[in-house]
């Protein structure tokens, strides 16, 4: 990776973060019938054990600035409901189509950004965020006969409340806070919120289940350090596009391991997401040049 130009690097990075997330999502499905609160616990404490280390690897110790605060609360909240959402999406749909509709995130945050960071759409913008909600919709199919609405719905909210947290994420970022204090903060709000839950209902686990849910933790910490390297070698607006190879990881993986196959309307709906996330892609880089 030494020989290699920034942008490079970046695009290698944010790879390897789908393919970490992707096997997350992996051994979230192979650990079993355990609630996805549960299953939560255990993703979010391996992360910030990993990044209390580096912390303090670092030298700088776990310090943010007391009036953002409410924006580290805000960003856990939603980060922990997209987690949740996420976890149970990921349970009880096929492992591409809980994958896409998490990432949907990124049109939120352009959503989001727009009332939070009041920063501009334009109307190219405003149409490619419905372009991609039409695409969720043939994902989610929301008719009443449709047994996996419910899931579907709440995978989309998983979407939302990821898109939340990385306005919030990008917030912090502005005002000049650590990132890897951030993942820490975010881990431990969200394993201090769960572990009453997980106490009062604990379902025992097997060793095979202890280990995939160690596994997922293990993978989402990849990941999440894999994009935050991503983003510190080139803009988002140049890399962001390729995040959505976890969508033929998935499809891939889902196939081999599950035997998911997804239907033809959901094939649709990742065209018109994928198509969508491609087109801000080119109009961001063409609007603002490296």
């Amino acid at each position: 990776m030494k020989n290699l130009n920034p942008k490079t690097k970046a695009i290698c990075y944010i790879i390897c973060s789908a393919f970490c997330f992707c096997w997350m999502s992996i051994f979230v499905r192979l650990s079993g019938n355990l609630p996805s609160i549960q299953k939560s616990l255990f993703r979010n404490a391996v992360a910030f054990v990993v990044a209390l280390v580096l912390l303090k690897k670092s030298g700088k110790g776990f310090h943010l600035q007391p009036q953002n605060l409410p924006i580290f609360l805000l960003r856990s909240i939603c980060g922990t409901t997209g987690i949740l959402c996420n976890f149970y999406a990921v349970d009880h749909l096929l492992l591409s189509n809980a994958s896409m509709l998490n990432k949907m995130s990124p049109f939120f945050v352009l959503v989001f950004s727009y009332f939070i960071l009041k920063e501009k759409l334009t109307p190219f913008q405003v149409g490619v965020v419905c372009v991609a909600f039409v695409g969720s919709l043939f994902i989610i199919k929301p008719v009443l006969s449709n047994l996996a609405l419910i899931p579907s719905l709440v995978g989309l909210l998983g979407g939302l409340g990821a898109g939340m947290a990385y306005t919030f994420v990008r917030m912090l970022g502005l005002r000049g806070e650590n990132g890897t204090v951030i993942v820490a903060f975010f881990s431990g709000f969200s394993c201090l919120v769960v572990l009453p839950w997980v106490l009062l209902n604990f379902q025992p686990m097997t060793g095979t289940q202890l280990l995939c849910l160690l596994g997922a933790g293990v993978a989402a910490t990849g990941g999440q350090f894999s994009i935050t390297a991503a983003y510190t070698h080139a803009p988002a607006r140049e890399v962001s596009v390729y995040d959505y190879s976890q969508i033929i990881f998935s499809a891939l993986f889902g196939f081999l391991l599950f035997h998911d196959v997804p239907d033809a309307w959901s094939f649709l709906g990742y065209a018109l997401i994928i198509g969508a996330a491609i087109g801000i892609y080119c109009y961001n880089n063409r609007l603002l040049p490296s």
